[in-house]
């Protein structure tokens, strides 16, 4: 918390300080905006908290999804305003639930397809085709992302999947693997406007900065920005790192939006006359005066 005895006006949530939640928090010291970092680890509240006045806004840069979701949740039964909201957070974690959202919404995503169990997943790739993409439902950083080349493939990586213990781990995303041109892009939302833009690219067809991808400025985004601002406004979120590929004719297309936006790769590519972290503090200093 900054120094002195000033009530806090606004929360950061997050049980790792990582190098953008230093940003945010230097952001807040920068601005003098009294602020107070909750971790995560050692929250707790009752379900019928008692009414004792405002609350500071929160920022949610909780590392755990499961943490991020019930935190918010927590926060919000006390009177906290979350930015992002527990129901956005806990909607962009979920594959799947982003995808139909996003359908639902009209926007251009590539086609997927959910299976309840590894044996319906092999009758799913039938029709979906092959190369195919098997993801986790809940995830990120491209983690337990697998390429699907062939219905052989698809076999042996179903079989250790219905092997896994968690009933979780047995309903399968399927989604086709789009022909991209060796980069994908993630737009930073905030507040109903692109803050920028990057296209990653990487040796590898995963193209998350977490797996060593390197990042350059995307310059034009009249097409790619309003449909970011789309993704995140239909999941709820106020606050967003949405992913898009291109397909091979270069349409763009929404893979994920993330509720956590983390900018690292961003703000290097963007230089520092747009300091992606005091957009970040601007959004939550909305929220508070809300």
């Amino acid at each position: 918390m900054t120094a002195g005895a000033v009530a806090p006006r606004v929360a950061v949530l997050a049980s790792r300080v990582r190098a953008d939640e230093k940003r945010i928090l230097a952001a807040l010291e920068r601005r003098g905006v009294p602020y107070v970092q909750l971790d995560a680890r050692t929250l707790h509240g009752f379900a019928h908290p008692a009414a004792d006045g405002p609350r500071p806004a929160v920022l949610n840069r909780e590392i755990s999804h499961t943490r991020a979701v019930y935190g918010a949740e927590l926060l919000e039964a006390a009177g906290h305003r979350v930015v992002n909201s527990a129901a956005a957070t806990a909607l962009c974690g979920d594959k799947w639930r982003t995808s139909t959202t996003l359908a639902a919404a009209g926007l251009p995503t590539p086609r997927t397809v959910l299976a309840l169990t590894p044996g319906a997943a092999l009758d799913a790739l039938e029709e979906l085709g092959t190369p195919a993409v098997i993801k986790p439902l809940v995830g990120s950083w491209g983690r337990l992302v697998a390429r699907v080349p062939d219905r052989e493939t698809a076999e042996a990586l179903l079989e250790y999947v219905a092997a896994l213990p968690s009933p979780q781990s047995h309903v399968v995303y399927l989604q086709e693997l789009v022909d991209k041109p060796g980069r994908d892009i993630r737009v930073g939302v905030a507040g109903g406007e692109v803050i920028g833009a990057v296209y990653r690219h990487s040796a590898d067809w995963r193209t998350n900065v977490a797996r060593g991808a390197w990042v350059e400025r995307c310059v034009d985004t009249g097409v790619i920005g309003p449909l970011a601002v789309a993704a995140a406004a239909a999941v709820g979120a106020r606050i967003a790192g949405v992913d898009l590929i291109e397909d091979a004719d270069g349409r763009p297309q929404v893979l994920e939006v993330n509720a956590g936006l983390e900018f690292s790769g961003l703000q290097e590519a963007l230089g520092e006359d747009v300091p992606v972290a005091d957009r970040l503090v601007d959004e939550l200093l909305a929220e508070g005066a809300r």
